[in-house]
């Protein structure tokens, strides 16, 4: 890597194969070190974005802040924060990248977003260098996480607006691995995935937590053991699971790969900056890349390490679309404790565990999705897929936990049994004493990308219409 900013690296170079690090020097490095290498592209990276946008001046101006206020780390934390809805109206007032565009448009080379379920699509802009980089900064986590250039990797992703995918790819070739961009989404594709995988001799996986248990459940009904394929590394993105404990048991007891946990937000490309390495500790954040803090959900002030906060990230290295200050919106608890590794990055060791906006209310009780996938999977004769029903009768919250039973307690005394196990379990982690409700394995439906397990119908009670 080159002293100036941003920083341009050497495409041919890669480590040797039995190197446990890509950059041991910024990885390893003594802490305060390192930071006055980030202070550093934090200030470049400020200063072109004030130069270049007019979001970002606008903002700043208003809050009284400018790049000749940045001396140190902490002072980021007097700049304001940039949520979602802050970038979809800069797209809406400025068509179709925003104000916060800071290269020419004639210069983005790919175009990415997200897929505008809920609302207009918000637009990525990636400019060609842009893109490079960020090839660069993947090859350096999927590195950490165990990937070499003899590894053969199954994308089994959707290849389309999201980046997931093409992030994972492009890191992938940059760090000399063969890739086959399988996909997903199609009908009968998962079964064809399946067959290649076993033809090519894959050894790494890429998809989704969720996506990886239902290709394990394909591969059983075709009389291929998952374990068969040789997976020795499996990482993910795109939900918690990777991230949930009896999640990432049953991901590595299933293939007999590690199952490594990665990702942050699209918007913040290269997402892999959230990164397990292959001890698999919890998720180092890469801070010379993207400089993250964990902070306040109310005040966005960086909690200490030890702390529960939401990440909110600020680019190190974009020229195209820099986002400085973004607030995730999911939450993680941060440590600065060694990892045996050697990187001496902070981490977030039970990775990104949940979303303020997934979290649910019942009988005053805070309870998240994952804590609820957590629970179940550790009880033997849990069939694998859950639904959370959120429901309101006569005025009392309701909590439904609809969940499939294994074969092996089909039989009405052990179903029995096993329904008040989980309901007992769930009410000790949640504070709240479920409904049970048990269907045979198989019932629930799969998903081929991010698993959405809960449905709050209590709007409907207020409307008057019968509850689930």
């Amino acid at each position: 890597m080159s002293a100036t900013w941003p920083p341009r690296y050497d495409p041919a170079w890669r480590p040797a194969p039995d190197a446990e690090h890509w950059a041991p020097g910024l990885e390893c490095a003594e802490p305060k070190k390192r930071d006055e290498v980030v202070l550093a592209k934090l200030r470049a990276q400020v200063q072109y974005a004030w130069e270049r946008s007019p979001f970002y001046r606008r903002r700043w101006e208003a809050a009284g802040v400018s790049p000749a206020r940045l001396r140190t780390l902490a002072d980021l934390a007097k700049f304001p924060v940039v949520q979602k809805a802050d970038l979809r109206a800069a797209q809406a007032a400025a068509p179709p990248f925003g104000d916060y565009l800071c290269i020419e448009p004639r210069e983005v080379a790919r175009i990415h977003g997200t897929s505008g379920t809920t609302g207009h699509p918000t637009v990525f802009g990636v400019g060609r260098d842009d893109w490079e980089r960020i090839g660069e900064a993947h090859a350096r986590v999927l590195w950490g996480a165990g990937l070499r250039p003899d590894d053969r990797v199954l994308i089994a992703s959707f290849f389309s607006l999201y980046l997931g995918s093409w992030g994972a790819l492009k890191g992938c070739e940059r760090l000399g691995a063969t890739v086959f961009p399988f996909g997903a989404g199609l009908p009968g594709q998962t079964l064809m995935a399946v067959q290649w995988a076993r033809e090519m001799s894959a050894t790494a996986f890429y998809g989704t937590p969720s996506y990886a248990l239902h290709f394990a459940e394909t591969a059983r009904r075709e009389g291929i053991e998952p374990r068969d394929f040789g997976f020795r590394t499996l990482f993910f993105s795109g939900e918690p699971g990777a991230g949930v404990a009896a999640t990432k048991r049953l991901i590595e007891a299933t293939f007999g790969g590690a199952c490594i946990d990665m990702g942050s937000m699209a918007e913040m490309t290269p997402w892999m900056t959230n990164g397990e390495c292959r001890r698999r500790t919890g998720m180092h954040l890469w801070q010379d890349i993207v400089y993250t803090q964990v902070c306040d959900p109310e005040t966005f002030a960086p909690v200490p390490y030890g702390g529960e906060g939401t990440p909110v990230y600020t680019h190190l290295e974009r020229t195209s679309q820099p986002m400085i200050r973004l607030v995730s919106g999911d939450l993680a608890r941060w440590t600065d404790e060694p990892c045996p590794c050697g990187r001496t990055y902070p981490r977030l060791p039970g990775g990104l565990y949940g979303r303020i906006d997934d979290m649910f209310i019942v009988r005053g009780e805070n309870i998240y999705p994952s804590a609820i996938e957590d629970t179940l999977r550790a009880i033997e004769g849990f069939g694998g897929e859950f639904r959370v029903i959120i429901s309101r009768r006569e005025a009392m919250d309701e909590l439904l936990v609809r969940a499939e039973y294994a074969a092996s307690h089909a039989a009405d005394a052990p179903r029995a049994a096993l329904a008040a196990r989980m309901r007992e379990r769930l009410r000790a982690r949640l504070g709240v004493t479920p409904r049970i409700e048990l269907v045979a394995a198989g019932e629930l439906p799969r998903t081929e990308f991010k698993a959405k397990r809960v449905i709050d119908d209590r709007d409907l009670y207020k409307k008057g219409v019968a509850n689930v």
